[in-house]
């Protein structure tokens, strides 16, 4: 188990692919204050997105992107899992799939705690600072734009969060960060991007933020290369 992870946002956008079909992409992004928690509370897949905290029980996220890929609702799924869960005052666990949300704080999480679900996403969090940290993580996600990639937007999600005060817990300095994005359009290959993690930082967000730009500026240059080679 793993106690404290702090905040996330779950995401889901629909989109049109270069054909005219539908298409949706998902991404979770978490930050904490504790190490290493992009390995343990957000899990994506095509099927949609998955974030477990407070007293981490890391099968709720992998069953829980299983039984969307098995065709389960979200809601249906994730109580399901819960309602099995003998932890599960102590248990955030939030999601989205291409057509609902789910979000749910047991009444034993550290305060304060708390979620709020929107039209494509969800944000929960605990041992905040109070509920602004969880209202600007949603507000700098509804005002961002579009035309950036997700992964981006979602960092710049949990830097607001993190600007509000975030996790309350001062005396720890070693914190962490992650981000994670996936398609359902079929694609040569997955932007690099698409799956960050800052594991040891007393700076994750920034950390973050960095390498995403690291990463897309060596996304570009590969891409360039290739062109070249054609």
């Amino acid at each position: 188990m793993f106690s404290g992870v702090t905040f996330s946002i779950c995401v889901r956008e629909a989109y049109e692919d270069e054909e005219g079909d539908e298409q949706y992409r998902y991404g979770v992004a978490v930050t904490t204050r504790l190490p290493g928690v992009g390995t343990l509370c957000p899990f994506v897949s095509e099927d949609g997105a998955v974030a477990t905290q407070s007293l981490v029980n890391v099968e709720l996220g992998r069953k829980g992107i299983e039984y969307l890929g098995d065709g389960l609702a979200v809601a249906d799924a994730l109580e399901a899992l819960l309602n099995a869960d003998d932890g599960k005052s102590e248990r955030q666990l939030h999601g989205v799939d291409s057509e609902g949300t789910f979000a749910f704080s047991g009444e034993d999480c550290g305060d304060w705690f708390g979620e709020l679900e929107g039209e494509n996403y969800t944000v929960a969090g605990n041992l905040l600072t109070g509920e602004a940290v969880i209202e600007e993580t949603a507000a700098a996600y509804e005002e961002s734009d579009r035309e950036e990639p997700l992964a981006k937007r979602l960092i710049d999600a949990l830097g607001a969060g993190h600007a509000e005060g975030g996790d309350k817990r001062d005396q720890l300095h070693v914190q962490s960060a992650a981000v994670k994005v996936a398609n359902t359009e079929e694609a040569a290959f997955e932007p690099y991007y698409n799956d960050l993690r800052v594991d040891a930082s007393e700076t994750p967000v920034q950390d973050l933020r960095e390498t995403f730009r690291l990463a897309s500026e060596g996304q570009e240059t590969v891409l360039e290369e290739y062109a070249d080679e054609e």
